[in-house]
């Protein structure tokens, strides 16, 4: 049976979302009308950024406009911007997991991506990484090579759940023996599948998850990666609630 390494994206390899970056770009370039982002997407990425509001807010946010905006354009038209966000973002990592990328290869590991990002950004990023295989969510598109508005998602944990399914059963994968990493609660089930789970700056949710579930909370690590040091903790972590930082 083979080693595997399962990796998300954004917030785990990539410094933010490479969804993010391509709707920047498609505004950028005025194929998503720059108007939209003076909407409610604004107010709740501003109120992200001073550490007011909710990540999760300023994404769905995002997301439904994203939807809007790929909805009728062709795929062919839409390469060029695809292209640069990875030719210009690729290497904005964290070098912990990209030197896990390296390792787990030197092992001779399988390496996967399973992330919630588009699918054809996460294709792009897979060969940049030369890695065994991927699971983005999907942009469905239609017979004459248009955007739908309709995808299959990859954010959540049973989305990710499934996909793992999938790549054991197509790589014979061992995964008592394997590793996964991931930063939010839709990491949570792709973290407790395997032998070696690693939260990489985790999200609240995800942390208090692990920290009560006893079993993952035993295997866990945790890495923090801040300016330029790691951090590796375990699951014993203390989270300081709101209530204690205002004091």
């Amino acid at each position: 049976m083979n080693i595997a390494a399962f990796f998300d994206i954004d917030g785990t390899l990539y410094r933010n979302s490479l969804m993010i970056e391509h709707f920047k770009k498609m505004v950028k370039y005025e194929i998503i009308d720059p108007a939209l982002w003076h909407t409610s997407l604004k107010n709740a990425f501003t109120e992200w950024r001073k550490r007011v509001g909710e990540y999760d807010d300023y994404m769905m946010e995002l997301v439904n406009t994203y939807y809007d905006a790929l909805k009728g354009r062709r795929v062919a038209d839409l390469e060029f911007i695809s292209n640069q966000v990875v030719t210009l973002h690729g290497d904005i990592v964290y070098k912990y997991t990209r030197s896990r990328i390296l390792w787990h290869k030197l092992q001779g590991h399988k390496v996967f991506f399973i992330s919630g990002s588009p699918d054809f950004l996460v294709s792009k990023m897979a060969d940049k990484y030369n890695i065994d295989g991927y699971r983005g969510t999907g942009y469905l598109v239609d017979r004459d090579g248009c955007y739908t508005g309709e995808v299959v998602p990859m954010w959540d944990s049973d989305s990710k759940n499934s996909a793992i399914d999938e790549i054991v059963k197509e790589f014979n994968i061992d995964l008592s023996q394997s590793f996964a990493y991931g930063d939010t609660n839709g990491d949570f089930s792709m973290l407790s599948r395997v032998g070696h789970p690693v939260a990489i700056n985790p999200a609240r949710e995800l942390l208090l998850n692990i920290k009560t579930t006893p079993e993952l909370a035993k295997r866990a690590k945790v890495i923090i990666e801040r300016k330029d040091l790691v951090y590796e903790l375990d699951a014993s972590v203390k989270i300081i609630s709101e209530e204690q930082l205002h004091i």
